[in-house]
């Protein structure tokens, strides 16, 4: 048997936003580009993983809103990092129209939100921060929907 070392991974959540047909993207400047990315970021000490998903919603986009389902847990590493991500997406199914709203970004890294549609975001594919945002949205429109209270948190 070989021996490997333990994966180091750094844990992410996302948050999949969906009303009307659109889907609500951050426009991010990432090394000097502009990527398109779903609500996300690290999951901070002391929080469970819902927690963080609303709270990074809140911080990128300024936009309070209510789960609905847990999307999936996906494993990603890019090929130009040393990193691992683990990243669980959950979903948001706006209700009602989401107003305005702008981001509060305390890292300053978000320069715009964007309601696209599938079309759109197609258009804008190679500027996707990774193929997890493609894949997000292609489980969520294949009706990918799992229960919150399987997330389970002891911290």
């Amino acid at each position: 048997m070989i021996d490997h070392p333990p994966l180091q991974a750094r844990l992410t959540v996302a948050a999949l936003v969906h009303w009307q047909g659109r889907f609500l993207l951050v426009e991010e400047e990432i090394a000097g580009q502009r990527r398109f990315n779903q609500p996300a970021g690290h999951v901070e000490p002391g929080e469970n993983l819902i927690e963080a998903a609303c709270r990074e919603l809140k911080e990128e986009t300024g936009l309070s809103a209510v789960p609905s389902a847990w999307l999936g847990t996906y494993l990603f590493k890019p090929a130009d990092s040393e990193d691992t991500f683990v990243r669980t997406a959950v979903i948001f199914d706006l209700e009602k129209a989401p107003g305005q709203h702008h981001p509060e970004d305390p890292d300053g890294d978000v320069l715009a939100c964007h309601w696209l549609t599938l079309d759109e975001i197609a258009e804008c594919k190679p500027s996707l921060r990774s193929p997890l945002v493609w894949q997000c949205i292609q489980d969520y429109l294949g009706g990918t929907r799992l229960p919150l209270s399987a997330l389970k948190a002891f911290i």
